[in-house]
C-alpha cells in the first residue's frame, strides 16, 4: 500500500524507513516544518528539563548539559543523549505519564524548564503545577504550515488509484489540519477525503472532524509503534524478505 507520510521532517524520512521495512511504499511530503523561534532560555535555576517533543532538542544548545531531562518517550529521549544531555529519564509517551514521571522523581516546589512548540497543549505543565511545581515555559519551536500541498503530494493524489495513496498517517492535529487545508486549496479535496487517514490520537483525528473527515484508524497510544500497529498486512515483501535476484 502506498501512504503519505504528512508530517514534518525529521521524522518523515524515518517513518518513510519503517514503512518501507513493513513491505509498504512511502509518499514523503510534509505539510509542516519546523523552526526555531530564536528565543533564549528563561534565566534561573532549574531542577529538570522537560521535553515533550525531539523537535525541541536542537534549540537547547545553551541549556547545562548536566541538568535532568524528562522525555516524553524513547526518541525524544534518544535525541537528548545525541545532543549531550547525560541525566535523562524517560516516560511511556505521552503527556500524562511524563507528568507523574516527574512527580515520582522530584520534590514538590521544584522548578522545571518546560521547552515547547508554540502549538502546545496544557499537559503536562497543568498536573505539574497542580501537583506544586514551578513550571516556567519556553516557546523553543514551532511549526509552520507549507504555503501550497507539495508537489510530489498533489500529483500523486491526481493519479487517484493508478499510482495514488491508500492512506495517510497524521501525527499531530495541526497536521491533519494543513494537510485538509492545502488540499482543499489545491482543489484536491476529493481525494484527500478518499483516503484512509491513520491517526496518533482521538485529538489528531478531532483536527480532521473539523472537516468532515473520519478516521479510518486512531492508535490506543499515541506512539508511532501504536500508529504503524494499525496498517494492514504488506501486500508485497519487504526489502528484507525479498529473495536475492
Amino acid at each position: 500500500m502506498r501512504i503519505w507520510v504528512s508530517r514534518p521532517e525529521p521524522g518523515a524520512a524515518r517513518t518513510a524507513r519503517r514503512l518501507e521495512a513493513l513491505g509498504h511504499a512511502a509518499l514523503v511530503a510534509p505539510v509542516l516544518r519546523i523552526v526555531p523561534t530564536g528565543a533564549p532560555p528563561p534565566q534561573g535555576g532549574f531542577d529538570g528539563l522537560i521535553l515533550t517533543s525531539g523537535n525541541a532538542v536542537p534549540a537547547t544548545e545553551g541549556v547545562p548539559r548536566d541538568l535532568p531531562v524528562f522525555a516524553v518517550g524513547a526518541r525524544t529521549a534518544e535525541r537528548a543523549r545525541r545532543a549531550g544531555f547525560s541525566h535523562i529519564r524517560c516516560a511511556e509517551g505521552d503527556a500524562v505519564d511524563l507528568a507523574a514521571l516527574v512527580t515520582k522523581t522530584l520534590r514538590p516546589g521544584s522548578s522545571l524548564l518546560h521547552a515547547a512548540g508554540e502549538d502546545r497543549k496544557a499537559e503536562p505543565a497543568a498536573s505539574l503545577a497542580a501537583a506544586g511545581f514551578s513550571v516556567a515555559v519556553w516557546t523553543a519551536y514551532a511549526a509552520r504550515a507549507e504555503g501550497a500541498l507539495p508537489e510530489v503530494a498533489a500529483r500523486a493524489l491526481r493519479d487517484g488509484e493508478s499510482a495514488g495513496p491508500a492512506a495517510v498517517l497524521h501525527f499531530s492535529r495541526r497536521s491533519a489540519r494543513a494537510a485538509a487545508e492545502l488540499c482543499r486549496e489545491a482543489g484536491l479535496m476529493g481525494a484527500f477525503r478518499a483516503l484512509n487517514h491513520y491517526c496518533l490520537s482521538p485529538d489528531v483525528a478531532a483536527g480532521l472532524a473539523e472537516f468532515g473527515l473520519a478516521a479510518h484508524f486512531v492508535a490506543t497510544r499515541p506512539s508511532e509503534d501504536a500508529l504503524l500497529a494499525g496498517l494492514p498486512p504488506s501486500d508485497r515483501p519487504s526489502p528484507a524478505r525479498q529473495a536475492p535476484g
